[in-house]
């Protein structure tokens, strides 16, 4: 979602991230290492660690909102590319999230407030203790699988989106309609791995409602507006062949990505956190209203990473396992609901009371996702 700013809250059951208050420095942190958490401190002005080094490895990070309004934590490397997020902190409130942190400088940007200015701080990872770098073979094992994933999903909406350019070139509106929403699934599947590389989603996924000043719009919603405001394909082939290129340039990208089993958990639940502020809103698609299509692929894409790590969870937290099974289940099931065709009824045709049902089933499966990136660290 990067650099997106979270949607406002407005259902009763769409906070999908356990909070907690206080922000003691705990003894042991949520991996049951001896280590304690890094503890951040968003502010309105501020962004800043309780420590100024620390060593590599799976780590606790704690982010504390000392400030008036929502805040979110990026945490990116000097070159930029995203290695973990937290999104809608609410004030006064802490939550914690498990992150693989590599020997190298961060930063540490916070982003206090919807449309906010961004607040860096600075983080240096000095290199791994002894004893740190042990890993299960089977979450080895589950790495390459979810690389493959990746590329497969991202390659499909490629595929996807040099159709939907083909369709706009021929005026063809009916089919680059449907193949607008058919080249997202790909995407909406493994975008926090897109996400990492800082530049990829503002180019390909902003909408406009999150445009910056003097900031230029491409990407989906470009096509998408139009199509569906204006009925036309009129001038859309340049937004089209950028698309392409933007997700061409993805595609190549993709071998060099870093993946680890906690980014693979905290990208699910990175997933379930864009049901909940755009999907289940109807604030991602505003035009098209396609949300359920990418609602369903943000599950999936969650679902994917859960399966490849779910063989280590059952044998440390079995009780996990179930209730993640069980809640994707439900999930799964009350979306199944909604299918039309090969896709999903218009999102303005579900009522509110039925998006407050979806709500809570998102909430119910991101509170134990919210624990996967412990259980595999």
């Amino acid at each position: 979602m990067n650099p997106r700013v979270c949607a406002a809250v407005v259902l009763p059951a769409l906070a999908v991230a356990a909070c907690g208050t206080g922000s003691a420095r705990p003894s042991a942190d949520e991996t049951g290492s001896a280590k304690p958490a890094v503890v951040v401190t968003s502010s309105g002005r501020a962004c800043t660690a309780d420590v100024d080094s620390v060593a590599a490895g799976a780590r606790v990070v704690r982010i504390h909102n000392s400030g008036d309004k929502v805040t979110e934590l990026y945490i990116l490397r000097a070159d930029g590319t995203k290695v973990a997020e937290r999104e809608s902190i609410e004030p006064g409130a802490s939550e914690d999230m498990t992150v693989e942190l590599n020997e190298g400088a961060h930063t540490l940007q916070c982003l206090p407030g919807k449309n906010g200015t961004k607040v860096a701080g600075a983080l240096t990872v000095t290199a791994a203790q002894a004893g740190d770098t042990a890993r299960d073979g089977r979450l080895a094992a589950a790495v390459p699988a979810y690389r493959a994933y990746v590329a497969q999903q991202a390659g499909a909406s490629l595929t996807q989106a040099r159709a939907l350019k083909a369709a706009i070139a021929a005026g063809d509106v009916a089919k680059a309609r449907e193949l607008y929403w058919t080249s997202r699934v790909g995407w909406e599947s493994m975008e926090p791995v897109a996400e990492a590389f800082g530049d990829v989603d503002p180019k390909v996924d902003l909408r406009e409602a999150d445009l910056e000043a003097g900031q230029q719009w491409t990407g989906w919603h470009v096509i998408e507006k139009q199509l569906w405001t204006k009925g036309t394909t009129a001038g859309l082939t340049p937004a089209a062949a950028r698309l392409v290129t933007d997700l061409s340039d993805l595609v190549a990208r993709i071998p060099q990505a870093e993946i680890t089993p906690t980014s693979m958990a905290n990208g699910a639940k990175e997933l379930l956190d864009e049901v909940a502020t755009g999907k289940v809103t109807g604030e991602e698609e505003a035009f098209s209203h396609t949300d359920l299509v990418d609602f369903a692929a943000n599950v999936a894409g969650a679902k994917q990473a859960w399966t490849l790590l779910k063989p280590v969870v059952v044998q440390r937290k079995p009780e996990l396992a179930t209730s993640l099974d069980q809640r994707f289940a439900a999930v799964e099931g009350l979306l199944a609901r909604y299918r039309k065709g090969a896709g999903y009824v218009s999102y303005d045709t579900v009522t509110l009371a039925q998006r407050s049902e979806l709500s809570r089933a998102v909430d119910g499966l991101a509170e134990p996702l919210s624990q996967l990136a412990a259980a595999v660290a």
